[in-house]
């Protein structure tokens, strides 16, 4: 793990693997999630990039940030590990935060996917919280309600959450997981959702906070504006990030490469990640 000093004096944590002279892609995490390294997200000839968002294990808290903020510290980031060009991924709650990178950093930025990314809650015509499990309605209806709500929800969700082994990730999940997804939730990925569920809540509450907050919030620019490619990636099994959110997307980002798979839930959707990745290099060189 590295870390960079931001300019605001904040701190990031983060880790870079792969070849040096491989293409960077810049992987958004989940909420709640961390910088957490998982084999199978390390694919021949890509230089991949985790950061733990602020709040997020070591790094250091920015209340009131919103999902623009993520650009400008995934630059810092970038620069220190001496990256100029790269793609970027956001699964869940990180598809904001890479079609942030893609609309604030045009000049850096060659391609972007969204992988059961979340939509604007203020997107017009989507009932957003339509097909969600009943965790994440009661979650984000305690966000609308305020910090203070929100922080008595997750307060009571990390302790379960934050000591969560491999073993009880299914029962932790409860009622936001299909079928689908539990049968992906064996061996390592299970393991890897734990540590890094653990990593990301070792120093409290804050990112996933303000992460919630700042998907209540306008999101700090206009989809519109994105200039790289863009591939959407979302399956109708989805129960956390439900299929609208995935079709929303597909209908207003500018020219986007659309792949809505049937029989996918949140979690599973990861098995297609070396395709995503082919994707973004295939987009990235044209």
């Amino acid at each position: 793990m590295e870390t960079v000093v931001l300019p605001d004096g904040r701190t990031l944590e983060y880790l870079v693997e792969g070849p040096a002279e491989g293409l960077p892609l810049v992987l958004h995490h989940g909420t709640p999630a961390a910088a957490v390294r998982y084999g199978p997200l390390a694919v021949p000839g890509i230089r991949l990039v985790l950061i733990s968002r602020p709040g997020y294990g070591t790094s250091t808290e920015d209340p009131g940030r919103s999902v623009a903020s993520a650009a400008a510290d995934t630059a810092a980031v970038l620069d220190a590990a001496g990256i100029a060009e790269f793609v970027t991924a956001g699964w869940s709650g990180g598809g904001p935060h890479a079609l942030a990178c893609a609309a604030l950093l045009p000049g850096r930025c060659l391609a972007v996917a969204t992988m059961a990314g979340v939509a604007p809650s203020e997107a017009e015509g989507l009932d957003w919280l339509d097909g969600m499990g009943s965790e994440n309605v009661e979650e984000f209806g305690a966000a609308a309600a305020g910090r203070a709500k929100l922080e008595a929800f997750l307060n009571h969700a990390a302790e379960t959450m934050g000591e969560v082994k491999g073993s009880e990730v299914i029962e932790a999940f409860g009622d936001l997981i299909a079928d689908v997804d539990k049968q992906a939730l064996v061996g390592g990925f299970a393991d890897y959702l734990a540590q890094s569920f653990r990593h990301a809540l070792s120093g409290g509450i804050a990112g996933w906070r303000d992460d919630d907050l700042a998907f209540t919030k306008p999101w700090g620019f206009e989809l519109a504006t994105i200039e790289p490619p863009v591939s959407i990636w979302q399956g109708d099994q989805d129960r956390m990030v439900p299929f609208g959110h995935g079709q929303w997307l597909a209908e207003h980002l500018p020219d986007p490469e659309v792949h809505l798979l049937p029989g996918e839930g949140h979690l599973s959707l990861i098995d297609n990640f070396k395709l995503i990745v082919a994707t973004l290099r295939r987009q990235a060189a044209a």
